[in-house]
């Protein structure tokens, strides 16, 4: 049997692609920041652990009570909306902590575990941000794109010991409730100068008909587990995958 850890599996990609494991016979190793062991199936299979990936003795005692692991999904991350001329750096920062510093992290963590058995995959999730340029989202593209180039150089480096590092590419989701999630940190980075814009861009995104659900990005990130092409995207959801064949093209 084998197990995957997840990061960030309160809600959202996090949570479905947990279950997604487990419904496939999978060990789950399900983290959060606080647990909530009632969303997910409560069976041998199913391990819920508290884990903030910004802090180093979280991680390694995360990693400790999961035991050995055989894939990794740095899932967990911070949504951020808001004209970055009016985002302070410190947001900017908490942004990085997560999103990138923490994908690393845990990343760096898991390597000597893999490395040391000759066999394993680490899947990063990022998001379609990276394929296309989107406004108001500057400091988050910013940190996802990172882990783009981050990922893409350590499939290189791994590959010597048959690590497998993968991208799964996220289109806009709406049912994630992205904005809502980190509505105390936006609050007032839509300053009066930029509302004009904003509201035209918020109303377009409303018509938006090809989006990405929760089970898109699971089964991606199923997909990318499972998969021994050395293929290195997967993006997921209807309108990530138009606009990777649009980069590709």
């Amino acid at each position: 049997m084998k197990t995957v850890l997840i990061t960030g599996c309160s809600s959202g990609y996090g949570l479905e692609t947990a279950r997604h494991f487990h419904a496939q016979g999978w060990r789950v190793v399900a983290t959060m920041r606080t647990p909530h062991a009632d969303l997910l199936p409560d069976d041998s299979r199913m391990l819920v652990l508290p884990l903030d990936v910004t802090r180093p003795d979280s991680i390694a005692a995360a990693l400790e009570r999961s035991g050995p692991i055989d894939v990794l999904i740095n899932n967990a991350g911070l949504g951020l909306f808001g004209a970055f001329e009016a985002t302070p750096m410190a947001t900017v920062r908490e942004i990085f902590d997560t999103n990138t510093f923490g994908t690393m992290a845990m990343t760096q963590a898991v390597i000597p575990q893999l490395r040391a058995r000759g066999a394993g995959v680490i899947v990063n999730v990022t998001s379609s941000a990276t394929l296309a340029p989107m406004p108001l989202v500057a400091a988050y593209t910013a940190s996802k794109t990172a882990i783009e180039g981050f990922t893409a150089s350590l499939a290189h480096e791994l590959a010597t010991f048959d690590i497998a590092v993968k991208l799964v590419e996220p289109g806009y989701a709406p049912t994630t409730h992205f904005a809502a999630n980190g509505e105390a940190r936006m609050r007032g980075l839509i300053t009066e100068a930029y509302a004009p814009f904003a509201q035209r861009f918020f109303d377009a995104l409303s018509t938006v008909q090809a989006v990405t659900r929760e089970q898109d990005v699971a089964e991606a990130a199923w997909r990318a587990a499972n998969d021994t092409t050395g293929r290195l995207h997967y993006p997921a959801g209807a309108d990530a995958v138009a606009l990777a064949a649009r980069r590709v093209a």
